[in-house]
């Protein structure tokens, strides 16, 4: 029996883009469909419920933007952004609103491959070493299921994109032990930082999972700032044992 195909949406204004990824994806073997604006973006992704939508930020009506946050408001299908903006404030945009990654235009087609390849891997189920066999861990209000890629605060569901919960759930594994922005690039997104822009993919995302989780986020209590390292998870306690 045939596997079926991871879909990609892919939206761009430009019909040369478009042509070009659509079949150089194809080829690696996915099932691409294409839109060339906003609207359009959203219409086909209602109707095709693809597995990854690739981004273009200048669009005519509706920017890449806007439909990052219409699909943010319904799905946590994986975004990546491209972009041709110069600046850096701008890219970081897209991640605040609720992408994944980000590729600056001019891109080689390899490099977007290797980063759909890399998101695409993440938000599959694949529990991190460190994770109790049951895959359950709870701490304050906190209670996250590794097998399931859900968590909860109190009774209510907290809903986290793939790739925020692959993060949550790299930092969870070695509670109390920092990691570096490099190491976390490496071990969540694939890849090792180039440019020293890429470590705020990492900041974004950071900021996303405690808006979404602490109490109180300008003063957060479980994922900690490891001073001129990176982050860490608060250390969790073992049953029956002592702080």
């Amino acid at each position: 029996m045939e596997t079926q195909k991871e879909k990609i949406l892919v939206v761009d204004d430009e019909a040369s883009i478009r042509r070009i990824l659509e079949t150089r994806l194809s080829m690696i073997g996915y099932d691409v469909v294409t839109a060339a604006d906003g609207e359009e973006a959203l219409d086909i992704f209602h109707e095709a419920i693809p597995d990854l939508v690739v981004l273009d930020v200048m669009m005519p009506k509706l920017d890449g933007y806007g439909v990052c946050q219409e699909l943010r408001k319904e799905s946590d299908i994986p975004i990546i952004m491209l972009t041709a903006l110069g600046d850096v404030a701008d890219r970081i945009t897209g991640l605040e609103l609720g992408a994944d990654d980000y590729v600056v235009k001019p891109f080689s087609p390899k490099e977007l491959e290797a980063r759909i390849r890399s998101v695409l891997r993440r938000v599959e189920k694949n529990g991190a070493p460190g994770i109790p066999s049951s895959g359950v861990i709870a701490i304050a209000s906190i209670k996250i299921d590794t097998n399931k890629r859900q968590v909860y605060k109190g009774d209510e569901r907290i809903r986290l994109t793939g790739m925020e919960f692959s993060l949550l759930e790299l930092l969870v594994s070695r509670s109390g032990e920092p990691f570096s922005r490099s190491e976390i690039l490496q071990e969540v997104w694939g890849y090792t930082p180039e440019r020293h822009v890429d470590t705020r993919v990492v900041d974004v995302h950071i900021s996303r999972l405690r808006a979404k989780l602490e109490d109180d986020p300008s003063n957060p209590e479980l994922i900690l700032t490891a001073r001129g390292t990176g982050y860490l998870f608060q250390r969790i306690l073992e049953p029956g044992e002592e702080p």
